[in-house]
C-alpha cells in the first residue's frame, strides 16, 4: 500500500501528555471547568479536622482550591472575620483597603469577604472602577493614606481617622484553579509570622465552631452599606509613578515597550502608564480569560503565570524575536526595546531583552542594584543591599563593589518591610522575581513587592545607559564572575522536614564542600538573625541552602557555584548527603 493511501497511525495523532508540552499553547484538556470551579466555592464544605482543609498562611497568605475544599466560601468567611478581630485587636481603626486579581474565584472570595466585613461595620474601600487592583497598588496606597494621617493623628481631609491596612485577594502566579487571600498591616507591606498564626488559629477555630461567631449580612445589602466606599488605586498609583522611575528619560529616549499583563491585575494598569506618561508602551495582550486559555503551559504542564519562567513566558520571548524573517533577524529588528510581563497579581516581574531572551531573576536583581545604587543620589549613602538568603552571591559582589552592606534576610518579602520604611533597607529583592525599592528621595513607595515597578526600571535602564538589562549583566560578570544557580528537590517526610528546620550549625560535621573549605554554616539570617529555617553552607566560590517545602513532602536545595556547572553539581550531591545525614 502506497503512504498517500495508508491510514493515519493513531500515535502519531494522539496528544502527548501535559508534562511534555510545557511551552506549548494550551489544549481545550488542560483547561479548568470554570462554572463547575465556582459551583464547588460555595458547595462545598472543608472539614475544619482535615489539616488540608484547614486554614494556613504560607509566605503569601492562605492559597487553596475550592475543587479541594481547601479555598471555599467558608474560609473567607472565617479569615475575613479574623483579620476584623485582629486589627481591632492591633487597634487599627482607619479603612481597610481591599484588592482583587483575575483568577475565577476571586470575585466571588471579595464578596463574600464584603459581607462579612459590612456585618462587623468595617469602613471598607474597595476599587472606584470595580477593576482588578495589583498588589503593589494595594501596598502603594496604604503607605499613601497612612502617611497622610500619621499614628494617633486625624482626620485627614477624607475624614480618615486611624491607620488603614488591607486586603489582597489572589494566589499570585497559581494556576487558574486556586484562590488566595493575604493580609497587609499598616506597614503596607505582607503581615509577620505573628499575625498570620494569630488570624490562621482564629479562622481554623471558627471553621470548627460551624462560623457561628462570623457576623455576616447579604451582599446586596453589604453592597448599600454606609461603611463601604472606594478608592482610585490606578490613578493614585500611576500619578506618583514619577517620583520612582526616571519616566522623562524613557520618553525622550524613545524606549519600546511591550508590556503583557499575563491576563492579570495589571491589565487596566499599563495602558494608563503608557498613556499618561507618553510612553512608547503597547499593552502586548489585554485578554482577561479564568481559564488563561491563551497561556503556554509551565514546566508541568500546568497553566502557570509565572513570569520567571521561560515556559509560562514563550510567547512573550517567542514575539520578541523579530517579526518577519524568523530565527536569523537581529535584536535591533525586534518589536520592543524592552518586553515585560507580570503575574496575576502584578507583584512579580519578567524581562525579556531581544539579544538575551528572558532573564534569570537573579540576573536582573543584580542588574537593578547596580544600576538604582548607582543612579539615586537622592537615597542614603550608608543605605544597605537586601537579599534573600537563597538569592544570588552575584548580589553579595555588587554590593561589595558597590561599597554598600549587605542584608541578607530569610525567605519572604515581610524582612524587607522595616528597611523599606525607615531607609536603611532602600531595595529588597528574591530570587522569585519579587523586588522593590524608595522613592527618589528616600521615602517608602511600597512594602510589597512591585513588577510593575521593576518592570519599568528596565526600560529606565534602556534609556539612560543605552544598555539593554542583559548586556549590563555581560559587564557584571566581566568584572565579578558567572555563576551558575539551580534548585532541586529532594524527599522529605514531614519529620524529616520538622528535623530540617530545626538543625543547627554544629549539625553539619563536614568541613569542605565541593573541594573548597566550609567557610559558613548558618540557620539564622546574617542581616537579622532570623530563623531561616532551614541551613545554608558557604564557601569562597560557592553556596547551598536547604529548607523544607510547606505543601509537599521534599525539601528544596538551592545551590550556586562560580565555578562551572560541573561544580555546581558536585555542591549539589554533597549538599543533600549532607542533610540527608541529619534528617534521616
Amino acid at each position: 500500500m502506497s503512504s498517500e493511501n495508508a491510514s493515519p497511525d493513531p500515535a502519531a495523532t494522539q496528544v502527548k501528555p501535559a508534562a511534555e508540552r510545557a511551552g506549548t499553547p494550551a489544549l481545550a484538556q488542560d483547561l479548568v471547568d470554570v462554572p463547575a470551579l465556582l459551583a464547588a466555592y460555595s458547595e462545598l464544605h472543608p472539614d475544619p479536622a482535615n489539616p488540608a482543609q484547614q486554614v494556613s498562611f504560607g509566605t503569601s497568605g492562605h492559597r487553596g482550591s475550592s475543587l479541594k475544599a481547601s479555598f471555599n466560601e467558608d474560609h473567607i468567611a472565617a479569615i475575613t472575620q479574623a483579620i476584623i478581630e485582629y486589627r481591632a485587636a492591633q487597634g487599627v481603626t482607619g479603612p481597610l483597603l481591599m484588592g482583587r486579581d483575575t483568577h475565577a474565584l476571586s470575585g466571588p472570595a471579595q464578596d463574600t469577604a464584603l459581607e462579612v466585613l459590612m456585618g462587623n461595620g468595617v469602613h471598607t474601600l474597595i476599587d472606584s472602577r470595580d477593576g482588578f487592583t495589583p498588589t503593589p497598588a494595594v501596598s502603594h496606597a496604604i503607605l499613601a493614606l497612612n502617611a497622610e494621617v500619621p499614628a494617633g493623628v486625624g482626620p485627614s481631609g477624607a475624614g480618615q481617622t486611624g491607620q488603614a491596612d488591607g486586603i489582597v485577594i489572589t494566589p499570585s502566579h497559581n494556576p487558574p484553579t486556586d484562590g488566595g487571600i493575604k493580609y497587609n498591616p499598616p506597614h503596607g507591606g505582607p503581615a509577620d509570622t505573628d499575625a498570620t498564626n494569630w488570624i490562621a488559629d482564629r479562622a481554623n477555630a471558627l471553621l470548627a465552631g460551624g462560623l457561628a461567631d462570623v457576623q455576616r449580612i447579604p451582599l446586596a445589602e453589604a453592597r448599600q452599606h454606609e461603611a463601604l466606599g472606594t478608592y482610585d488605586f490606578l490613578d493614585r498609583y500611576v500619578s506618583d509613578l514619577p517620583k520612582v522611575i526616571d519616566l522623562d528619560a524613557i520618553r525622550q529616549a524613545r524606549v519600546r515597550i511591550g508590556a503583557d499583563p499575563m491576563g492579570g491585575a495589571s491589565v487596566g494598569y499599563w495602558g494608563e502608564i503608557g498613556a499618561r506618561h507618553g510612553l512608547d508602551l503597547t499593552v502586548v495582550n489585554p485578554e482577561v480569560d479564568p481559564q488563561w486559555g491563551f497561556m503556554t503551559l509551565d514546566w508541568d504542564g500546568k497553566i502557570r503565570m509565572d513570569c520567571s519562567s521561560p515556559n509560562a513566558m514563550a510567547s512573550l520571548i517567542e514575539r520578541m524575536r523579530a517579526e518577519g524573517t524568523g530565527e536569523n533577524e537581529s535584536a535591533g529588528d525586534a518589536p520592543f526595546d524592552i518586553a515585560t510581563g507580570n503575574d496575576a497579581d502584578a507583584d512579580r516581574h519578567g524581562i525579556v531583552t531581544p539579544d538575551g531572551g528572558l532573564m534569570n531573576p537573579n540576573h536582573f536583581l543584580s542588574v537593578a542594584i547596580d544600576y538604582l545604587y548607582r543612579h539615586r543620589h537622592g537615597w542614603p549613602a550608608g543605605a544597605g543591599v537586601g537579599k534573600t538568603l537563597v538569592s544570588s552571591s552575584m548580589i553579595d559582589r555588587v554590593a561589595a563593589g558597590l561599597g554598600r552592606p549587605l542584608v541578607e534576610v530569610p525567605v519572604g518579602f515581610k524582612w524587607f518591610v522595616p528597611g523599606l520604611l525607615d531607609g536603611t533597607g532602600v531595595f529588597g529583592g528574591e530570587e522569585s522575581a519579587g523586588a522593590s525599592f524608595v522613592r527618589f528621595d528616600g521615602s517608602a513607595w511600597s512594602t510589597d513587592k512591585d513588577g510593575l515597578l521593576l518592570c519599568l526600571l528596565a526600560a529606565e535602564i534602556r534609556a539612560v545607559t543605552g544598555k539593554t538589562p542583559t548586556e549590563y549583566y555581560a559587564e557584571l560578570v566581566e568584572q565579578y564572575g558567572d555563576p551558575v544557580y539551580a534548585r532541586i528537590d529532594a524527599p522529605a517526610t514531614a519529620e524529616q522536614k520538622a528535623k530540617l528546620k530545626k538543625m543547627s550549625p554544629s549539625d553539619v560535621t563536614a568541613d569542605t564542600l565541593a573541594g573548597e573549605p566550609i567557610t559558613a554554616k548558618m540557620t539564622e539570617a546574617l542581616g537579622n538573625g532570623a530563623a531561616i529555617g532551614g541551613l545554608k553552607v558557604t564557601t569562597e566560590n560557592a553556596w547551598f541552602a536547604a529548607r523544607p517545602s510547606g505543601t509537599e513532602d521534599v525539601y528544596k536545595i538551592y545551590a550556586e557555584s562560580f565555578v562551572s556547572a560541573e561544580h555546581l553539581a558536585q555542591v549539589q550531591a554533597e549538599a543533600k548527603a549532607i542533610v540527608d545525614a541529619v534528617i534521616a
